[in-house]
């Protein structure tokens, strides 16, 4: 009997460490996934006096991305889209004229805590980057 609740203790344990990392991994490639997404319309944002040049004007074929322009679609984009991401922050943009790059960062908290989850039950912090090219 003693080595049956013994049993069923360790099983507890390790059913809490599976689920919390589960857990964990899927609030990454929730977080991975709005970082696509912010990518994409940081690579859709346009300068729009570049768009608009007359013909006959130096880099009127050529139509850069800017680093503000990145910034700003990016912001419009997470303020838009319904993300349930603890906290949710934009750590850094870059972008070289035709590639724009997204680095959010978030926080992860397990939902089961149990001595084997207890060093981070205040949170995991996770990094997801992601580019996406202007054509």
């Amino acid at each position: 009997m003693l080595l049956s609740i013994g049993y069923v203790v360790i099983a507890l344990l390790l059913v809490t460490a599976v689920v919390s990392a589960s857990a964990v991994h899927l609030e990454r490639k929730r977080l991975l996934a709005l970082a696509d997404t912010a990518a994409l319309a940081a690579a859709d944002s346009l300068d729009d006096p570049a768009y608009y040049a007359r013909p006959g004007e130096p880099g009127e074929h050529l139509v850069r991305l800017t680093p503000d322009g990145v910034r700003d679609a990016v912001d419009d984009h997470l303020e838009a889209s319904p993300s349930h991401v603890a906290g949710l922050a934009v750590v850094g943009t870059w972008t070289d004229g035709r590639t724009a790059e997204v680095t959010l960062t978030a926080v992860s908290r397990p939902p089961l805590v149990s001595w084997v989850t207890a060093a981070w039950s205040d949170g995991i912090r996770l990094e997801a980057t992601a580019r996406a090219r202007a054509g």
